[in-house]
């Protein structure tokens, strides 16, 4: 795995934190948190989109915020387990690690 996917990755995690503070935010220093974890995500996905194919790099992107934050809302917020959304998550997931794995990893020169 090269940089710019690790770029990907975290920027997905950063994903997870803005969509949970978007919810549940409340106090000044929370949305400040928020809105760093929005541009930071931003920056690294749209960084990492200059080497590798935009549209594979949006779609693990997403896909694996989805699924980040569907697992933080059933762990931290108390959001009801079932089993059904669980087991649509672990697709979308599937795909996204297909996505990978179907994508070139050579990098392209920026212009």
């Amino acid at each position: 795995m090269n940089i710019q996917w690790i770029k990907v990755i975290i920027a997905s995690i950063f994903e997870v934190g803005w969509v949970v503070g978007l919810t549940h935010a409340d106090a000044w220093h929370e949305w400040f948190f928020t809105l760093i974890a929005i541009y930071v995500s931003f920056y690294l996905m749209i960084n990492a989109g200059k080497y590798l194919p935009v549209g594979t790099v949006y779609a693990v992107f997403v896909g694996l915020g989805a699924f980040g934050t569907v697992l933080s809302e059933i762990v931290l917020f108390g959001e009801p387990f079932m089993p059904l959304k669980v087991v649509l998550i672990t697709l979308i997931l599937i795909g996204v690690i297909g996505l990978k794995m179907v994508t070139d990893d050579n990098e392209r020169e920026v212009q």
